[in-house]
């Protein structure tokens, strides 16, 4: 008989999950309570980050943290509330930049974005959309003359582990992306970064794809999980679904579906923020733009010129804290001439674990439950290969890359 599952979450992650199942002969039911690619999915830079091997949490973090008290800093805006909330997730999440776990993390991250640009690019062809693909690389910008001695240091840094990268002056700035204003002394750009021009609208083409293979997409909030004599059953809204397993991808929600089973997996969310403007007439960017000291990007995207700012540490589901985008928007106007905001500012929520790693694996004590989750800010990015992770290690079959340091079981008894 066909093997069955319940894939809940339609994010990249998820409908990654759901496709590679399906590859494999599984009958795959996808439910969440949104449409494929509109939760997190949707709100990121567009960026298939092959250069993002370093975890937020690394060993620099210690002596940035008294830059970033008082909430003055772009790059974090820490909730007085949620560091009260859960002070014990933020202590571990420093206790585990510790230099003893660095050279460790580098390769788990590597291992997952190594070949992400190769993966989104057949995926893409199978789904029809490979124009979305831009194969530009990526620039990464310093405002200071300081920033030639960070550039040198992440050049060196990439260097060492396999990633091309090349060393931009204020004259080779211009020559790459004339539209940018003369701001920037010092560059980096990494053409090993793939981008896309809709991240959501990707997702969403994926997910099409599982359909049309035949698959089954359900919209309906997932309101509870249970195992019985067939494998696990999701209850929602419009009714039950059974399957021989499940995999929980519901990202910063996952913990909440997960509480009622015994399961904590140590999760925690860092929220982000994003506005779409267009640009001046006669400007153009062909490539994401990093802005270091600003903590932002800015991306061309299919809905405009698409600002992101750094990580804002409240609460999931607390009001917006509109600093940092508002920050970010001013900084990218210097940088780039900006015309009028599209539409309303986003705000979404990443799924993030103390160690920077995410959940990939089935979960101790609960047979038949795969838990994929806990991405971090590189969910797009390494969507795909989760996905293969899962379906491989479900099947029987060797995973694309060693699964251990992703295991469930380091959080989770």
């Amino acid at each position: 008989m066909t093997r069955t599952a319940l894939v809940l979450g339609a994010g990249m992650v998820g409908v990654s999950c759901a496709l590679a199942l399906q590859k494999r002969g599984l009958a795959v039911t996808l439910i969440d309570r949104k449409e494929p690619g509109r939760e997190t999915s949707y709100g990121n830079a567009g960026v298939l980050a092959a250069s993002s091997i370093l975890p937020l949490n690394n060993p620099a973090l210690y002596a940035k943290i008294a830059g970033y008290l008082g909430n003055r800093h772009p790059a974090l805006n820490l909730s007085l509330r949620r560091a009260s909330t859960r002070p014990g997730w933020l202590l571990r999440f420093l206790w585990e930049a510790r230099p003893s776990q660095g050279l460790a993390r580098i390769a788990a991250l590597q291992a997952l974005t190594a070949d992400t640009v190769a993966r989104h690019r057949a995926l893409m062809g199978e789904a029809g959309i490979p124009h979305r693909l831009r194969e530009t690389g990526t620039l990464k910008l310093w405002r200071s003359e300081a920033g030639h001695a960070a550039a040198q240091a992440e050049h060196d840094f990439l260097k060492r582990h396999g990633i091309e990268s090349h060393l931009l002056d204020r004259q080779g700035i211009s020559g790459v992306e004339p539209g940018l204003k003369p701001i920037f002394p010092a560059g980096l750009l990494i053409p090993s970064v793939g981008s896309v021009d809709s991240p959501g609208a990707v997702t969403a083409a994926y997910a099409a794809l599982f359909a049309e293979r035949g698959a089954r997409i359900v919209q309906a909030a997932v309101t509870g999980l249970s195992r019985n004599s067939a494998g696990w059953r999701a209850e929602t809204a419009t009714g039950g679904f059974e399957a021989d397993i499940t995999v929980v991808a519901l990202g910063p929600w996952s913990g909440d579906l997960l509480k009622p089973l015994g399961i904590d997996p140590k999760l925690d969310v860092e929220r982000g923020y994003h506005r779409h403007l267009t640009p001046q007439a006669g400007s153009s960017l062909t490539r994401p733009v990093y802005d270091v000291d600003g903590a932002y990007y800015i991306a061309p995207m299919e809905q405009g010129y698409r600002v992101t700012c750094g990580v804002d540490l409240s609460l999931r589901d607390a009001p917006d804290a509109l600093r940092q985008i508002d920050s970010a928007t001013a900084a990218a106007r210097e940088a780039f001439p900006l015309g009028a905001v599209v539409g309303e500012t986003w705000r979404g929520a990443r799924p993030t674990l103390p160690d920077s790693l995410p959940m990939i694996g089935e979960a101790p004590r609960h047979p038949g439950l795969w838990l994929a989750f806990g991405n971090q800010h590189v969910g797009f990015s390494t969507g795909p290969i989760t996905g293969e992770m899962i379906a491989a290690m479900v099947c029987g079959e060797p995973p694309p890359i060693d699964p251990t340091p992703y295991r469930p079981g380091r959080y989770i008894s």
